[in-house]
């Protein structure tokens, strides 16, 4: 079969999977995205210069448990195992950029190719174990209805340290509060038949999310898919939030499964005494970057009368937030000076969403809501 007799049948898809550091999880991940039913992927690997040690023998036995190379980086063990393969593609960066200029570099190298782009585009995290036939499925719908940007299926919470997976739901997309407060619904829930339902959702989230070339196209600002102002956290949210703004549609599709390891736990972040109650075991780096990524994403995509409409609940979570900073993680103000000094240009960036939205305020608040229906 031909290139563009396999394209005409298959659509292409190109997986980015950005890695730093975790090489425990790689084979794991190659390996079931090579095993696909659905024909027409390459993978585009990227390491954004993973460190060549660090805790070795702790390293040494997950990666020997997973099958996987005790190269700490993963870079000379994909370079070794797959580098042969023609599907796939091996970027190493000599720095680590960040996520989300890690992700616009996957993108442009997919999308931008002009003998053979890609139609679809997967950010991976290497943690990420797709079932055999999750491409084909969720590609066979997102070719029923060319207005889906965004879309996911259902992903659960696999257990490395017990190699196997589980019914715990790690997330069936981005849920958005009225406070504006975001969350992976569903996650921490025992799938019990209620996640069987495919719908519109806010957004989906960064762990395995595949988008439509045309609709990446369509949003981006300042040449960036992701905004790269970000580094990391909150990059898959304010991307989702600019698909809405600009008329598009996300998607949770519930007959495609993955399965997630998520290195910072699945857990029920439903109501604010479960966030809190999991903030210990969050780094100072992800809560300074987390931090900061909300107020930027707040300062590009809000529309003025939708946060008037929703002022006390939004005010209620911001009171709340600088008085438990205060007392309780002072760094964080450091964060809010960071959001001041790149507000400038995200003003920039917000003329630009503005100018082109496409959908009115009434229709954007509808996703604003005051719980998940899973709950």
């Amino acid at each position: 079969m031909d290139n563009e007799t396999l394209k005409q049948l298959h659509p292409k898809v190109s997986i980015i999977i950005i890695h730093y550091n975790t090489p425990q999880y790689l084979q794991t991940c190659f390996d079931a995205i090579l095993q696909q039913t659905y024909q027409n992927i390459e993978i585009i690997f990227i390491d954004n210069n993973s460190p060549a040690s660090s805790s070795e023998g702790v390293a040494n036995k997950e990666t020997s448990a997973l099958g996987g190379h005790p190269d700490k980086s993963g870079l000379e063990f994909i370079k070794k195992k797959y580098g042969n393969v023609s599907s796939v593609k091996i970027v190493a960066n000599e720095e680590n950029i960040g996520f989300a200029r890690a992700a616009n570099q996957g993108i442009r190298m997919a999308i931008e190719n002009t003998e053979n782009p890609a139609d679809y585009v997967v950010i991976t995290n290497p943690d990420i174990i797709y079932t055999p036939s999750y491409f084909e499925i969720i590609i066979e719908r997102m070719g029923k209805d060319p207005k889906i940007a965004a879309i996911t299926g259902k992903v659960y919470k696999y257990d490395f340290d017990r190699q196997k997976p589980t019914n715990i739901i790690d997330t069936v997309g981005i849920f958005a509060y009225k406070s504006r407060r975001f969350i992976d619904d569903g996650q921490g829930l025992i799938d019990e038949g209620q996640f069987d339902k495919e719908c519109e959702i806010f957004g989906v989230s960064g762990a395995c999310p595949l988008y439509r070339r045309e609709a990446l196209e369509d949003v981006k600002v300042l040449e960036e898919y992701f905004d790269e102002d970000f580094f990391m956290y909150k990059e898959d949210v304010d991307l989702s939030w600019r698909f809405l703004l600009y008329g598009w549609k996300n998607l949770f599709y519930p007959k495609a499964v993955a399965y997630h390891g998520r290195g910072t736990g699945v857990q029920r972040r439903f109501f604010n005494k479960e966030v809190l109650a999991i903030r210990n075991k969050l780094s100072k780096f992800q809560k300074q970057h987390s931090f900061t990524n909300q107020h930027l994403m707040e300062a590009k995509n809000e529309l003025w009368s939708n946060f008037f409409m929703d002022f006390i609940p939004i005010m209620i979570k911001k009171l709340a937030v600088f008085a438990y900073i205060t007392v309780k993680e002072p760094y964080l103000w450091i964060s809010y000076f960071k959001y001041l000094k790149k507000l400038p240009k995200i003003l920039k960036k917000r003329a630009i969403i503005m100018k082109n939205k496409k959908i009115s305020a009434k229709e954007m608040r509808k996703w604003f809501k005051k719980q998940s229906q899973y709950i």
